[in-house]
């Protein structure tokens, strides 16, 4: 989803994190929290969109009654160790679902966090948004599937606990997600988007 620039709420520049999910409960779009700042999100693009959905019936068929569960971008995931509170556009959870406070709203353990890029978002996607999702002790996989081209970037926590960048480009392809044991080809992520030729294989 598209980031906008910062928001005003109860008329302050900056919120606490109880003012933030207070006025969140009541807001009638999206916005993220990070050090008291809020941003509005806006929804994206149709590609965007597809791919999305794409992949979200896929997760959900394969993970049917079985331990890992997928989620869309209405699930709020926080990081407790930099505040940050945003909607990824879909979200994995395996085992027992911890949430803050257990209010049921702010999921804290995530294993996997996928994201389709927007043109606007993509730069803070691959820098600034890692490095803020990698303070999520539960994260295995952080997946970055581009909108505007046949090519996904995948980072996968390895045994030493270093970040590994894998990169899969072509409707030839396959994305492989260890965390839950999946593969879906490219072919059926990009289902229904127009991608030029020159980014199809």
């Amino acid at each position: 989803m598209d980031v906008r620039e910062p928001v005003v709420a109860y008329g302050k520049t900056q919120l606490t994190i109880r003012e933030y999910l207070e006025w969140e409960r009541d807001a009638t779009v999206k916005h993220e929290y990070y050090r008291g700042e809020v941003f509005a999100m806006a929804g994206g693009k149709l590609a965007h969109n597809i791919i999305a959905t794409n992949l979200l019936g896929f997760l959900g068929h394969r993970l049917k009654g079985k331990s890992c569960r997928p989620f869309n971008s209405d699930q709020r995931i926080h990081i407790p160790g930099n505040t940050l509170f945003t909607y990824p556009d879909i979200s994995i959870i395996c085992g027992k679902i911890f949430t803050l406070d257990n209010d049921e709203w702010n999921i804290l353990n995530p294993s996997v966090l996928i994201e389709v890029l927007s043109p606007s978002t993509k730069n803070y996607d691959r820098g600034e948004k890692f490095r803020l999702y990698r303070d999520i002790d539960t994260l295995k996989e952080y997946i970055m599937v581009d909108s505007e081209s046949c090519s996904i970037e995948t980072f996968s926590l390895n045994a030493g606990g270093r970040w590994e960048l894998s990169e899969t480009r072509g409707l030839r392809g396959v994305l492989t997600i260890a965390a839950i044991g999946e593969t879906i080809s490219l072919t059926d992520i990009y289902e229904g988007v127009n991608l030029s030729s020159s980014s199809s294989y």
